[in-house]
């Protein structure tokens, strides 16, 4: 059994991954408001507060992390910095510091959006936050010490959340979450690192 931290453990698809690991492994929650452990990922000092409050944990699991919708026209800069500064720098912060907080041999995931590769009207943010945070994966596979490895979960819209953002994804397949927390399952567990799982 080993410790997976998972922040965003409150939220949907922090949840279904919670449950599901839950299952195998020793489980912590972290979150903004709620969990075992309060941290802001885009404060570095938060995540590094985090990590010395659980000691060292095996794998850590992102799914937090706000994001900008609306039209690109009537965009301004600080609303861009939103996604820039919550879901991806979030997400890099929790990676430069876990990579030193980890056990030799455990795991990195983060998680992206399906408008990283189907892009939609007003989410220009989104769409270059969730493509950041892939491409940040990919290039932090190959500098990695101690075994340790990262990948990406890419989900669609989840089933539990269709209504409330059913006017934004026209079109698109809807998953459930126990599916999507399935992917992130193959990330702690499996041996690939610098994928990007998609769970559409």
């Amino acid at each position: 059994m080993r410790t997976v931290l998972v922040i965003g453990g409150t939220g949907t698809i922090g949840s279904a991954v919670v449950r599901e690991l839950g299952k195998r492994h020793r489980v912590i929650t972290a979150g903004r408001s709620s969990g075992d452990h309060r941290v802001a990922i885009e404060d570095i000092d938060s995540v590094q507060a985090l990590f010395a409050a659980t000691g060292r944990v095996d794998h850590v699991v992102v799914a937090a992390g706000a994001l900008h919708v609306g039209p690109l026209g009537a965009m301004t800069h600080q609303q861009f910095r939103v996604g820039l500064d919550s879901k991806l720098m979030g997400q890099v912060n929790v990676t430069l510091v876990a990579q030193h907080a980890l056990n030799d041999g455990g795991s990195i995931t983060l998680t992206s959006g399906v408008d990283a590769h189907n892009p939609l009207r007003g989410c220009a943010n989104t769409v270059a936050v969730n493509n950041g945070i892939e491409g940040f994966a990919s290039g932090a596979a190959i500098e990695l010490q101690r075994g340790l490895r990262i990948n990406v979960v890419n989900p669609s819209l989840l089933e539990e959340s269709a209504e409330q953002f059913e006017s934004l994804f026209h079109g698109l397949e809807t998953v459930p979450a126990n599916r999507v927390a399935r992917a992130y399952s193959r990330c702690v567990e499996g041996a690939e690192s610098g994928k990007t799982y998609r769970a559409w």
